[in-house]
């Protein structure tokens, strides 16, 4: 009998089953390259129930239609061989067989009963904590980390995953002293230096933002595609906001977009920040192109409905076919998807790509119909607030073409309030406070984005 490296009893006490326990237990909240060491790990040894199941859960994360395809080999081993497994192990067995089979429901209710008897079982709390962020129950997220708090407070994955859910909870002085106290403990732990970037985005803390992950760029090392293009990708975010848009640029060619193109987080990544490149006024060239080539090869998937979105959007920005063929899909799910889930499909997810479609095919009158609907709501699809707040620009871009200048002025000042020196945001104002004949407030806008580029160069 050995033990993983949080104390959590294994029933093997072979080093390379240990070894290859840990490469996914610490690569999965480490966000490190080792976790995909489980699934050689796991073929070396088909007897090792645990190592098989993690690596039926590490083929799950693919987010895609291949996903469980790929994950019901390794459940068949785990299956196989669970008998000789202990309880916690037969467990997490039978968590991968619930989300192999879409039972939501089933895998939450797992995830619970293992995190209350064996709470430094963390990849299973923060597997709970993907779930309920893919629905947007933020609530949840806290509830389920900070009840293990007690026995996990030596672990600094532990207060990066709950920075991250007070953080999603709008908790932000709660969010950043979890941050804090994550990164103290152990400097690389890129889910609470991420979480930190988003409170100094929502607080407006743009400069102070740059200064922190610029002062933390050298721990992004052997990280997942999706913590390394992530974690640039709000770097970048908060370049674009100080008119730094070349370097914002730069970091979409060579750390958001390229890592593994075929990866459903490097692919949304890659079209929220290309999205708001463009936004800012941003030449991209011919960069939809490879990204929708990407996009396209992943058929009509629908297996979240925020993941759904932006390939949709990618796909309509490049005016590739397959938009219309993804927005069918969505359609049908909208139809056919399981109850529990049905509501975020046919009240959220579909006016809102039924938007995206009609405001990449320049048809401001629907996209502003449909995605009204849809964003005040935007909560249950899943994805942060700071991914989320592209749905409203977009939103907002339609309104802006639609020659609506009041609603277009409105929605400008309120977004400047949250970060007042916002070079894209007090360029527009002033481009519309000329257009409406106010010209000592476009100068005032124009004066505060040239301070902005001057401090930021």
């Amino acid at each position: 009998m050995g033990s993983d490296y949080l104390g959590n009893a294994v029933t093997s006490d072979s080093p390379p089953v240990i070894a290859g326990v840990d490469d996914f237990v610490g690569g999965f909240l480490a966000y490190e390259t080792r976790i995909e060491r489980v699934v050689p790990a796991a073929l070396a040894h088909p007897d090792a129930t645990l190592l098989n199941a993690y690596a039926g859960l590490a083929y799950m994360f693919l987010e895609s239609n291949e996903g469980p395809a790929l994950a019901r080999k390794h459940l068949a081993e785990a299956e196989r061989t669970q008998a000789g497994a202990n309880e916690r192990e037969r467990l997490n067995v039978a968590l991968l067989r619930a989300w192999v089979e879409d039972d939501l429901p089933r895998a939450l209710r797992i995830a619970e009963d293992i995190s209350d008897r064996w709470p430094r079982d963390l990849a299973v709390v923060k597997l709970h904590q993907y779930w309920e962020f893919n629905r947007g129950n933020s609530p949840e997220m806290l509830r389920v980390v900070l009840k293990v708090e007690a026995v996990n407070r030596d672990v600094p994955h532990f207060h990066g995953m709950a920075a991250f859910a007070y953080e999603q909870c709008h908790l932000l002085a709660e969010a950043e002293q979890a941050a804090r106290t994550a990164v103290s403990l152990q400097r690389k732990e890129p889910w609470a230096q991420h979480a930190l970037a988003h409170v100094l985005l929502t607080q407006g803390r743009i400069d102070e933002g740059i200064q922190f992950l610029e002062s933390v760029r050298d721990t992004w090392v052997e990280l997942n595609s999706f913590m390394h293009t992530h974690i640039w990708w709000h770097l970048a975010v908060f370049y674009l906001a100080r008119g730094r848009f070349a370097e914002a640029l730069q970091i979409y060619d060579t750390q958001v977009w390229g890592i593994v193109k075929s990866y459903s987080q490097d692919q949304i990544g890659a079209v929220q920040l290309l999205t708001r490149l463009e936004f800012s006024g941003v030449d991209v060239g011919d960069r939809w192109e490879d990204l929708a080539d990407h996009i396209a090869a992943r058929g009509a998937d629908t297996v979240q409905p925020f993941l759904s979105l932006l390939y949709l959007l990618g796909l309509a920005r490049a005016k590739r076919p397959e938009a219309q063929t993804l927005l069918e899909a969505i359609r049908e799910r909208a139809q056919d998807a399981p109850d529990f889930v049905r509501s975020t499909w046919t009240d959220v997810a579909l006016p809102a790509a039924e938007g995206i479609y009609a405001w990449a095919r320049g048809d401001d009158e629907t996209a502003i119909a449909q995605l009204t609907i849809a964003v005040p709501r935007l909560l249950v699809i899943g994805g942060s607030h700071a991914q989320r707040d592209l749905f409203d620009q977009v939103l907002l871009a339609a309104i802006a073409r639609s020659g609506r200048v009041l609603a277009v002025q409105q929605a400008l000042e309120v977004r400047r309030g949250g970060d007042p020196g916002n070079v894209p945001l007090n360029r527009a104002l002033a481009e519309l406070y000329r257009r409406i004949g106010l010209p000592q407030l476009a100068d005032q806008a124009q004066a505060r984005a040239e301070a902005t580029l001057a401090a930021a160069h």
